[in-house]
């Protein structure tokens, strides 16, 4: 179900928005759109309950995920990627980055909330 919404922009998010949408050949609203979206999906560590915390603070990537990031960086290393490898091994490296990201925000807050004791 959409609802049609009405915001006020800053001038830079707006002209981002715009940038992007004329590279894509996109509309500006779909883009912006997109753009909620994905902040949405990603809550602020801050609000996670503090089970969802500690889940955060032990995420790993899948097995199966972790062999395909080994592979595709051995060959990355002999310069024997295809361009569909290559695609490939830039989203599996910004999955693990994010996840990375998020794991040391989950981590931060457990040893705030008093969760898991301080690593230093």
């Amino acid at each position: 179900m959409s609802e049609i919404v009405s915001l006020e922009l800053p001038g830079e998010s707006l002209r981002s928005a715009q940038e992007v949408a004329s590279r894509t050949h996109r509309r500006v609203e779909d883009v912006l759109v997109e753009w909620i979206d994905k902040a949405a999906a990603e809550v602020p560590v801050e609000s996670l309950s503090d089970e969802s915390i500690l889940s955060l603070c032990d995420m790993q990537m899948t097995d199966a995920d972790q062999e395909t990031l080994s592979r595709l960086l051995s060959r990355n290393r002999e310069n024997r990627l295809s361009e569909l490898e290559r695609r490939q091994l830039g989203d599996l490296m910004t999955v693990y980055r994010r996840g990375l990201v998020r794991k040391a925000q989950a981590w931060k807050e457990a040893v705030a909330r008093g969760l898991k004791a301080s690593l230093s």
